[in-house]
């Protein structure tokens, strides 16, 4: 038998007002359920529009949840991890100390009043000219205190001891980067003294080469397309081969046209594979680049591991890496080959491409070398670029603008300077975080410290995709989920200097940028008596 439906303005029976009429017009809920007729009213009704589109975007929340979620988790088990290491650290140092003081306490024989033998344990104050030193540092990696201010005897009575020391604390500095290459790292950086830390001081302000032996082989990288060029390439081959006997390597296309040039320049070697590139390394002593900084990018883009020190000359338009003018390069290589010579220590970034798709972070493409930044722009889309930001870990920022650089101290001149960021001396070890055209007026430019590791997401959200280029080249789409790491890399690019790294760091940015070039305020005033 069948209901008939409750009118809006009645009652229950329970004296409570029944549910009002829906916006769309479907009357109570549970009178609907009941009535055959409305359920099948209910099924025809056709789907409201927009359903789908909630679905996708509560779908993608969800995702980006379970990300995070999943990093969170990882990120915990890598703190348990790193707890229960510094707990077994910490236990292996605190028995260290404790055989430590045995070992300082030697036991002297006494007779008592009976002529026995008594031992008696002599724990001798320390005072400030007398300091005990314990075993050399403990850690293989660490800097150790040497010096450990122990107790004297304790003595309940305090009129038999009035000045006793207290005991200082022993500790070891440790190098706590993470991943497996985390001791690699300077250790003369900080020292103590008695357990008082300082900056140690620098044997030399400027990174000075001296050659064990002299140098054999020479690679010649030039600039392409260009007249001036190529006759300086083949002028300084000959006088090479001539003048100081060695072997020299270039690229095959340098080889064709001085082949083309004369049949003399036969003994010049080239390569043939890309294998051949990877070993180049173990082959040449020194890199003498012809052309601009692009030409010095594409020397330190050739060495995926240690690069040869690097002679750049300066034959382009930018002149902020080729401090060597191309006129006086029999003075300078002559120099240079003599030794020793002042290098600066360009740093690199090691950049790795992870995958939405991907299982964990070690699972990313090819790790690419830059030397002066990677950029993550919004390419040809209209939208604003949408990037989340961490710093080890830690949320840094989500940028929202045209894009974002990570670019090098070597690369703080390119083009990080034309977006805002500041001017660093090459040498200084940092990354810098620069906005490109953000939309905000507080986002300002950030230098993190070289140890850090900086990843960039692309959120599940993002509007549209983003690419990311490498020193200008290499471009790669990032789709939303997909995530660009960046770190410091291991091997530096070394350069040489004209006069020091200072020095040629202040000269092209007076000669390329013109920086701070103004008139000289006029004096048309009193003078001050």
């Amino acid at each position: 038998m069948k209901q008939t439906p409750m009118s809006p303005n009645k009652h229950t029976s329970n004296g409570s007002a029944s549910v009002l009429p829906l916006e769309n017009g479907f009357s109570d809920s549970l009178a609907m359920l009941n009535s055959e007729k409305a359920v099948e009213e209910l099924i025809q009704q056709p789907i409201l529009h927009g359903i789908d589109d909630h679905l996708i975007e509560f779908a993608e929340a969800l995702r980006t949840v379970a990300k995070a979620l999943r990093q969170a988790a990882e990120g915990k088990a890598s703190a348990q991890a790193e707890a229960s290491e510094w707990k077994r650290k910490y236990e292996l140092e605190r028995t260290h100390n404790l055989q430590l003081e045995n070992k300082a306490m030697p036991s002297e024989k006494h007779l008592d009043e009976n002529g026995r033998v008594v031992h008696l344990t002599n724990k001798p104050l320390l005072s400030d000219g007398a300091v005990e030193k314990s075993d050399r540092c403990c850690g293989e990696h660490g800097i150790c205190s040497h010096q450990v201010l122990r107790d004297g005897e304790h003595d309940h009575d305090a009129s038999v001891v009035p000045n006793k020391m207290t005991r200082k604390a022993s500790f070891k500095l440790s190098w706590c980067c993470k991943g497996a290459k985390s001791d690699q790292k300077k250790h003369d950086i900080v020292s103590f003294e008695k357990g008082n830390i300082t900056t140690a001081e620098r044997s030399s302000k400027q990174i000075s080469l001296k050659w064990e032996s002299p140098p054999q082989t020479v690679l010649i990288l030039t600039k392409p397309n260009s007249t001036a060029v190529r006759i300086l390439c083949s002028e300084l081959v000959r006088w090479l081969k001539e003048q100081k006997s060695l072997n020299i390597v270039v690229e095959p296309r340098v080889r064709t046209e001085l082949l083309t040039e004369s049949s003399y320049y036969q003994f010049v070697q080239t390569w043939e594979n890309d294998k051949e590139i990877m070993s180049l390394h173990s082959k040449v002593d020194l890199v003498v680049t012809l052309g601009g900084d692009g030409t010095v990018l594409w020397a330190a883009s050739m060495f995926k591991g240690p690069v040869p020190p690097v002679v750049p000359f300066s034959l382009g338009s930018l002149g902020f890496m080729t401090p060597f003018y191309s006129e006086r390069y029999k003075e300078y290589l002559d120099s240079i080959l003599r030794g020793p010579i002042s290098i600066t220590l360009r740093h690199r970034l090691q950049c790795h491409v992870i995958r939405d798709s991907a299982k964990s972070d070690l699972d990313s493409e090819e790790p690419i070398l830059v030397l002066n930044e990677v950029t993550i722009d919004r390419g040809i889309s209209s939208f604003l670029t949408n990037l989340e930001c961490y710093c080890d870990n830690s949320f840094v920022t989500c940028v929202q603008g045209d894009g974002l650089i990570l670019s090098t101290t070597s690369g703080s001149t390119a083009y990080s300077l034309a977006a805002g960021g500041s001017m660093v001396h090459p040498q200084v070890p940092g990354i810098l975080f620069t906005p490109i055209c953000p939309h905000s007026l507080s986002f300002r430019p950030l230098i993190l410290p070289e140890y850090v590791t900086i990843r960039v997401q692309v959120p599940f959200n993002s509007r549209g995709h983003a690419w990311a280029s490498f020193d200008g080249k290499d471009r790669k789409k990032l789709a939303p989920g997909d995530a660009l790491v960046c770190s410091m890399a291991t091997w530096p690019v070394p350069t040489a200097c004209q006069a020091d790294s200072t020095s040629d760091f202040l000269r092209s940015i007076h000669e390329g940028l013109h920086w701070n070039l103004r008139k000289t305020q006029s004096f048309d005033g009193p003078r001050e008596t």
